[in-house]
C-alpha cells in the first residue's frame, strides 16, 4: 500500500512539473505554412538619411529599378551574377516562402535559389562577433503571439533591395512575425549606424497563406544568367562583347 502511494505521489509530482511546459508548448503560435508576399520591394517608401559612408556606397550601386534605374547590362546588381540576395531582399522577393517550426528553431525555406535560414529559439544569445553570413545569425523568442527575431553578423556584399539601398557589417535587424488567421504580419527595424543616421522602421508587411502551393526548385544558374546577358541584356543596352 505504501509503495502504491509512493508511486502515485511520484507520478503526480512529475505531471505537475511537465504540465506547465506542455501548456506552454500548446500556446506557442503556429507560423508554419507556405506564404507569399505581393507588391513589396523594400522596408518602406521613406529611406532614412544616410551617413557619408552610406551615401558613398549607395552612389556606387547601379540598380535597374527605381528612379536611378539604368539598363541591367550597365548596372552592378549582385543578383545579375546570381549572387545571394541577402536576407531582407530575399524575404521580400516575389516568390513563396515556407516556415517550419521544430523544437528549438524556426526554419524558413525560400523558393528563390532554394535557400534556407535558421532562427534559433532554444534560448541562446546572439554571438558577440559572428562570422559574416549572407543571412546573418538569428535568434528568436516569443512575446505573446509574436515571434521576435534579432539578427546580426551580416555579409554586406549585397543590397537591401532592388533599388540599391546599402547596409554594412554593423547592421542589426529586428523582425516581429505575427499570424492573424491566414495572414502573416511582419514589422522590421533595421539599425545600422555606419550606413544610416537613424533606425529604418518598416511599414507592416503582409504575407498570405498559400495552402495549395509547394516550394519549387528555382535556382539562378550563373552560366545561364551569363548567356542571357550576352544574348539579350547586353545587346539591348548597346554593350558589345568581343
Amino acid at each position: 500500500m505504501r509503495t502504491s502511494i509512493f508511486v502515485l505521489t511520484v507520478v503526480l509530482l512529475c505531471l505537475s512539473l511537465l504540465l506547465p511546459s506542455i501548456a506552454s508548448a500548446q500556446r506557442t503560435p503556429d507560423l508554419s505554412g507556405i506564404w507569399s508576399v505581393g507588391g513589396v520591394r523594400t522596408l518602406s517608401n521613406e529611406t532614412p538619411p544616410m551617413t557619408p559612408a552610406g551615401q558613398k556606397k549607395f552612389s556606387s550601386n547601379k540598380p535597374s529599378y527605381g528612379p536611378r534605374a539604368i539598363p541591367p547590362a550597365l548596372g552592378n546588381d549582385p543578383a545579375g551574377k546570381c549572387d545571394p540576395l541577402g536576407l531582407v531582399r530575399l524575404i521580400f522577393f516575389p516568390r513563396p516562402m515556407e516556415i517550419i517550426q521544430v523544437p528549438g528553431r524556426v526554419l524558413q525555406f525560400f523558393e528563390w535559389n532554394h535557400m534556407w535560414r535558421t532562427i534559433w529559439t532554444d534560448g541562446r544569445k546572439l554571438p558577440e562577433d559572428p562570422d559574416p553570413r549572407w543571412f546573418g545569425y538569428s535568434v528568436g523568442k516569443w512575446e505573446g503571439d509574436t515571434l521576435v527575431v534579432q539578427s546580426t553578423g551580416f555579409d554586406d556584399r549585397t543590397w537591401l533591395d532592388q533599388f540599391g539601398n546599402p547596409y554594412s557589417d554593423e547592421m542589426r535587424l529586428e523582425e516581429r512575425w505575427r499570424r492573424v488567421g491566414d495572414t502573416l504580419e511582419l514589422a522590421m527595424t533595421l539599425t545600422d549606424p555606419k550606413t544610416y543616421t537613424k533606425p529604418w522602421v518598416s511599414e507592416k508587411k503582409l504575407f498570405k497563406l498559400q495552402p495549395k502551393e509547394e516550394i519549387r526548385e528555382e535556382i539562378c544558374v550563373p552560366s545561364v544568367e551569363a548567356e542571357f546577358n550576352r544574348r539579350t541584356r547586353d545587346p539591348a543596352a548597346g554593350v558589345t562583347n568581343k
